[in-house]
């Protein structure tokens, strides 16, 4: 019988392996650890280690290595699917009957793991031969040894279309196809998909080949990827792969750390000065499943980007992927590498030492984000204080984990309160107390009465709207105006990021705009359509005459710009507002913040009358519509 890795993988989740093995062995608490005496050899001293994070016991007395279902089979002589049944038992899990069509697909993948193995030796031998001499010139550029690349496998995919599939000719060609190893065009003989590049291999975490990177060599290729992956396949799957998994799980029980890079050539530089405990996602932003693979290994895994401005925005995008997973002990740590420098640039320019340094300095999740804000757009003015705080809590909201949640919002509150209202120097007289400032008093320092905060039914009906049609049609047209002017999209990335909850597309233009993909028009469309999105419409419809979805001089770029900024920052000002008014307190500071939100607030909404009045026939049908539903009025 056949199970799948993902039922395995959760049944060890739910077993707390410490527990299991107390049942036989005397277990004692050692930091986050356990030690016990080892029960497969004699010993006085304990040196057996139990490590629930991880899931995994180890002996360094002995070697004995395994997780929960392997101390049961060891230690307790259950065969390995009593073991299971049992486990499963004590978990609430239910094993999964028979299932002839997963032993099929396990029989299928035992095959193309051959075909990947037979691959890589083909490429090996091809680095290795008169041909490669271009790879082999490169690898020694970039100061690579003879046993780093034979460690991480280097390889040669010769210039010829069917040079591949004559190597592999004891497989056939849908294997290969399969594979991600030839690409099939129709009409047309399907060719080897990696030609005239450098070759890695990529691994899972048993040490098994699954895919491929490739790098171009030739410079007379310009308009090929600079780096090219193997597609997904039964085998891989780039979003749920890391890149040095195999090697880093290891290196990371001695280290107690994983540093996360950009690239897997980052990793290999990383390994040839002597880290080997680095890891790289695969031509994607860090994905949720790759955060938690990285947990399973160490709770606060490096994250080390570029110093450039699309290394920063890769360092946020994982900052907002990680922000809704956080639990209690597992974070992140941010590294900020020096301007223009990647890990292979710092190390060759100043040596490992200064990698450490960099490594040593990594900053807190929470402090990543808080200069992250600080950096996105300028915080002089009433409004856009105003605007920075918006932003903070709109990240607070996403954590899942209502104590980090809460212990978050008062760190980034207390930050926001230092910098928007710092303390000032007090002019009058020691003796002369300062008068606390009344709830409803008049004549004091402001000369007037404090307004009083609008009722509560009228704050949760505006921020509670249900879902908005023609809002979700406004972001189909913003789209669609994108995709008209793709320059825009860089400009507009942290407006785009707000929106990105809402609808995914905003997520993947992102996606595209890190990953340096070339973002023209009938790029965006295919760029969508290989994650499952549909591409918008860009026909105008009536009510929807942008100028943007019909023009692309300075005019219409600044309508797209009206039209995103209410649709972004807008709601974010009426949370924070609502946030003032629900706060109960009234003081000096809470007044002067309504004033300054409801002054931004009432610049936006004049903004988005003006974009209804130059509208025209739209403004007619907003008219009508607002007439049926109060909600349809708001963009």
């Amino acid at each position: 019988m056949s199970l799948s890795p993902q039922f395995l993988d959760e049944l060890r989740s739910r077993i707390t392996l410490s527990a299991v093995i107390g049942r036989t062995e005397r277990v004692t608490k050692a930091g986050r650890e356990f030690k016990a005496c080892c029960p497969f050899h004699h010993e006085k001293t304990p040196s057996f280690t139990i490590n629930d994070e991880k899931g995994f016991y180890h002996c360094f007395g002995c070697g004995a290595h395994g997780d929960v279902i392997r101390w049961m089979t060891d230690q307790r002589g259950l065969s390995f699917m009593d073991a299971v049944k049992q486990l499963a038992e004590e978990a609430g899990m239910e094993v999964p009957a028979p299932d002839p069509r997963q032993a099929q697909r396990a029989e299928k993948q035992k095959s193309l793991h051959d075909v990947m193995g037979a691959a890589q030796a083909f490429f090996v031998d091809q680095l290795a031969s008169p041909e490669g001499g271009q790879a082999r010139s490169y690898l020694a550029s970039r100061g690579f040894s003879a046993a780093v690349c034979r460690e991480f496998g280097f390889g040669y995919a010769p210039e010829g279309r069917q040079a591949l599939k004559g190597a592999l000719g004891q497989f056939p060609e849908p294997m290969l196809i399969e594979g991600g190893l030839r690409i099939v065009v129709e009409d047309k003989e399907p060719y080897d998909r990696f030609r005239g590049r450098l070759m890695l291999p990529i691994h899972d975490p048993r040490g098994r080949v699954i895919a491929f990177g490739g790098r171009i060599l030739a410079t007379h290729k310009t308009d090929a990827p600079k780096y090219l992956n193997s597609p997904d396949t039964p085998l891989f799957d780039k979003g749920r792969t890391l890149y040095n998994h195999h090697r880093a799980s290891p290196a990371s029980r001695q280290s107690g750390r994983i540093i996360v890079v950009e690239g897997y050539m980052d990793v290999i530089a990383l390994a040839a000065a002597g880290f080997h405990d680095a890891v790289a996602p695969l031509g994607t932003a860090l994905t949720e499943t790759q955060i938690e693979m990285i947990w399973r290994m160490v709770a606060m895994p490096v994250l080390c980007f570029d110093g450039d401005a699309a290394g920063q925005r890769a360092a946020m995008r994982a900052v907002t992927r990680a922000l809704p997973l956080l639990r209690p002990g597992h974070s992140l740590r941010i590294v900020r590498m020096p301007q223009g420098q990647d890990p292979d640039d710092l190390i060759k320019a100043r040596g490992p030492a200064a990698m450490e340094e960099v490594l040593a300095g990594a900053q807190s999740l929470l402090d990543t984000l808080w200069q992250f804000e600080m950096d996105a757009a300028p915080a002089g003015s009433p409004e856009e204080k105003a605007g920075l705080k918006a932003r903070l809590m709109a990240h607070v909201d996403t954590i899942a984990d209502n104590d980090i949640k809460a212990l978050y919002r008062r760190d980034l509150l207390e930050r926001f309160s230092a910098f928007a209202f710092p303390r000032r120097e007090d002019s009058r007289p020691p003796w002369q107390p300062r008068q606390p400032f009344q709830k409803q008093q008049r004549g004091g320092r402001f000369g007037r009465d404090i307004p009083p905060p609008l009722p509560h039914e009228e704050t949760t009906q505006r921020l509670q709207r249900p879902a908005n049609p023609f809002r979700a049609a406004t972001i189909e047209a913003v789209l669609a105006g994108l995709i008209r002017m793709p320059g825009e999209i860089a400009r507009h990335a942290s407006l785009l990021a707000r929106l990105a909850q809402e609808d995914a597309r905003c997520d993947a233009l992102l996606d595209a705009l890190d990953d340096g993909a070339p973002l023209e028009s009938a790029a965006i469309g295919t760029i969508l359509a290989e994650k499952g999105l549909t591409p918008p419409d860009t026909t105008a419809r009536p009510g929807m005459e942008f100028a943007f979805l019909c023009e692309s001089g300075e005019g219409a770029k600044g309508q797209l710009s009206d039209v995103l900024c209410v649709l972004a920052e807008k709601p974010m000002v009426e949370a924070a507002l609502a946030q003032t008014r629900e706060s109960g307190e009234v003081t000096e500071e809470s007044w002067a913040e309504q004033q300054r939100l409801l002054a931004r607030l009432r610049d936006l909404e004049k903004r988005e009358l003006d974009l209804k009045a130059r509208l025209g026939q739209m403004a007619v049908a907003q008219d009508n519509a607002a007439a049926a539903s109060p909600d349809a009025a708001h963009l």
